[in-house]
């Protein structure tokens, strides 16, 4: 409101001073006829203006602003540069000062704000921001147009016949105006024909050569897409398992699904259309300053209101376009949860409050659905008034110049026709810039799973032909990403030996899964480190390692496709015969056998069409075919009935050289190890062999009585 009133003011003193110059060149008589004198005092009296306006400015903070001193400067000159250019193109020159300084403060207006809103004046650390975006935005710009190194002959052929096209549809509505004066004036057969078959031509050549570009930008795109995708996956399946905790499934899947073709249209599609609009206005501003020069200048009066207009609709559309997106990830992670989850919905009949969970989620993102349609609709219903405004102005003037004989009938539907095209293409210019941003916003979004380092190291190259399977955790502290003030494991410790089974023991939340979990590697310790056979961890090559240490879920996890294919996960190649053994010694080769197609029977999508027993043993199974020298069992007995348990504990005994680390809740299981460990809040309390724990009556002898004092008999009671 301040500067609106400053505005006001600025006016009513430049109008005084204008009546105020006029009135004194009235006085003295300073008008002649003489065209250079009324141009030096033109001039005289802009700089005097704009002297005197820029002296009163200073004396109001809100005129001292950037933008007011832009505006005096373009109102105070825009008169003089426009008349100067007049004289020297077309030796005339207007006197009706009144009218063009309304004209020039309009214009004025116009462009100082469209300077504004597209070129904004920033200072201090937003400056510094704007310059480190657009900076990060050329960079990211530069890393998309590098990905597209292997389709370079795709758009380079694509850009031809761009160029082709275009340059063919510019001269169509030209032959059309000849055409049309042909017919009005004298008829001549031979000037009709040759218009006619130039302008046939023309629309061939544009079509075929349109269709020829649209065609290899698609392959480009297509190509490109899968190609990042391929790459993000793979950058994705490498992090560690920090990263997926800490990071929704709804982003990785956007980023997956429209992202990467968000970042595909920033080269292909983007640059397709921006050249072939640049090429276009281009042309067109030529042809039709040819037709008039006068007609053009009046359309391109629209062009800052029209830049205005774009620039606002843009920021706030795309707003809300990131807002409903976000919003339609946020219902899918809502819809995905529930669906995996449905057992448990069922269980504790909560259909009823997933339903409503998920109507809400739809809702908030109709509501932004609503919000950005209707800034659409606004933006469109000012545009077209604007639009129907310009060609009312330009029929009205067009019809004068005819009449005068300026121009002839076929030349003003010519011009009318590139006007309506120069219109499109000059909102699509400003468009195009703004989505070019989106896109390289959403390339950026690519780029940051791509450029991500996974925490934990797997550039190990150490491969030992005699791994003997010695694992010492030597004063491990350890936190989780999503809690990293609170310490999991402090100053732990612990030795497995070759040959021997080691039992975890210990209440919920005392470690025992997080030992396994960094033997794994899925997570990097925070200090400390895990010896194998005197190295550590990370020196070891990555796939060698997970070769050697092999671990069973007590949830294990299978993927679609057939029994085989799960228990040769991972070993392409692998014989039908020692896909039988493992499932043999996880008792699993009798069940398998009834199935309908035997090995090769699908079991569904996470294994859903198999029982839990018969999941676990599958998952034994597929442990066992790689023969590791570190097995790391977490509860995998829990499923199996006894039959199955005890054979599953004779095949493992058939490896006496192994190392086994057991997460055991079933007392046999326990009683059997070599060494016992009662973990409690991340610390080693005791560790030895049942006997001995049970001698020393400490801790686990207190667990165990508590727990099993009931059940022993069973032999099914869990320690937690």
């Amino acid at each position: 409101m301040q500067k609106a009133l400053v505005f006001a003011c600025i006016l009513c003193v430049d109008i005084i001073i204008v009546y105020t110059l006029d009135l004194g060149a009235t006085l003295l008589k300073f008008r002649t006829r003489n065209l250079d004198h009324n141009l030096f005092r033109q001039w005289a009296e802009s700089g005097l203006r704009c002297t005197l306006l820029y002296a009163g400015s200073m004396l109001s903070k809100d005129a001292a602003g950037p933008l007011i001193r832009r505006w005096i400067t373009v109102h105070c000159f825009i008169d003089s540069v426009y008349e100067t250019g007049r004289l020297a193109l077309f030796d005339n020159y207007r006197l009706d000062k009144y009218n063009s300084w309304l004209v020039g403060t309009v214009a004025a207006a116009l462009a100082c704000l469209f300077w504004e809103v597209m070129l904004p004046d920033t200072n201090g650390e937003s400056n510094g921001n704007g310059k480190e975006r657009k900076q990060r935005a050329r960079v990211l710009f530069i890393r998309v147009i590098r990905l597209y190194k292997p389709d370079y002959i795709l758009l380079c052929g694509a850009f031809v016949f761009l160029s082709l096209a275009v340059l063919c549809e510019m001269f169509i509505p030209l032959y059309t105006g000849e055409v049309i004066d042909i017919l009005g004036s004298h008829y001549q057969w031979d000037n009709f024909r040759s218009a006619i078959i130039l302008m046939g031509l023309f629309s061939l050549g544009s079509s075929f050569s349109a269709g020829c570009r649209g065609g290899l930008f698609m392959c480009a795109i297509n190509s490109f897409t899968c190609r990042v995708k391929m790459q993000l996956f793979g950058s994705l399946v490498r992090q560690d398992i920090g990263f997926f905790e800490t990071i929704k499934t709804g982003d990785i899947t956007s980023r997956l699904s429209t992202d990467t073709t968000l970042m595909s249209h920033a080269v292909a599609l983007n640059v397709n259309i921006l050249i072939r609009t640049m090429i276009k206005t281009l042309g067109m501003l030529y042809l039709m300053v040819s037709l008039s020069w006068k007609l053009t200048l009046l359309m391109l009066m629209e062009t800052p209101l029209t830049g205005l207009l774009q620039n606002i609709y843009d920021t706030h559309y795309q707003r809300l376009s990131k807002e409903v997106q976000d919003s339609i990830a946020q219902s899918n992670e809502t819809a995905g949860e529930v669906v995996s989850g449905i057992r448990t919905v069922k269980s504790f009949r909560t259909e009823l409050g997933e339903a409503h969970r998920y109507d809400v989620c739809l809702m908030e993102t109709h509501n932004l659905k609503t919000r950005r349609d209707t800034v659409r609709a606004i933006y469109l219903l000012v545009r077209r008034m604007t639009e129907v405004g310009m060609k009312v102005a330009m029929l009205y003037y067009g019809r004068l110049f005819i009449q005068y004989g300026q121009m002839t009938t076929g030349n003003l539907v010519s011009f009318i026709l590139y006007q309506q095209d120069l219109g499109d293409n000059i909102r699509t210019l400003i468009y195009i810039f703004g989505d070019m941003l989106n896109s390289v916003g959403a390339a950026g979004k690519v780029f940051e799973y791509l450029d991500r380092k996974s925490e934990v190291s797997t550039d190990g190259n150490l491969q030992p032909s005699d791994l003997k399977g010695h694992v010492s955790f030597q004063n491990l502290t350890f936190s989780y990403p999503r809690r990293p003030d609170h310490n999991v494991l402090k100053n732990f410790s612990l030795e497995l030996k070759p040959g021997q089974m080691t039992a975890l023991v210990g209440m919920s939340g005392g470690g025992k899964s997080t030992c396994v979990s960094l033997l794994e590697r899925f997570y990097q310790p925070q200090q400390g480190q895990i010896l194998l056979d005197g190295q550590p961890l990370q020196n070891y090559q990555h796939n060698y390692m997970h070769s050697k240490i092999a671990m069973v879920g007590q949830e294990p996890v299978l993927f679609s496709g057939t029994v085989r294919d799960n228990i040769g996960y991972g070993l392409p190649g692998c014989s039908m015969e020692k896909v039988k053994e493992a499932a043999s010694k996880a008792n699993a080769h009798s069940f398998i056998s009834k199935l309908e197609n035997g090995y090769d029977t699908d079991v569904g999508e996470r294994g859903n069409l198999l029982s839990g027993g018969e999941k676990q043993r599958i998952a034994i199974a597929r442990a066992l075919i790689r023969q590791p020298q570190v097995l790391i069992l977490d509860e995998v007995t829990s499923s199996l009935d006894t039959e199955s348990e005890q054979m599953v504990q004779q095949a493992l005994a058939c490896c006496p050289t192994q190392t086994l680390l057991v997460i055991a809740h079933r007392l046999k299981t326990i009683e059997r190890a070599d060494q016992i460990v009662l973990i409690d809040s991340g610390e080693v309390v005791e560790s030895g062999t049942h006997e001995e724990l049970m001698n020393q009556k400490g801790s686990y002898y207190k667990l165990r009585e508590r727990l099993f004092k009931d059940k022993e008999k069973s032999d099914t009671v869990k320690i937690e």
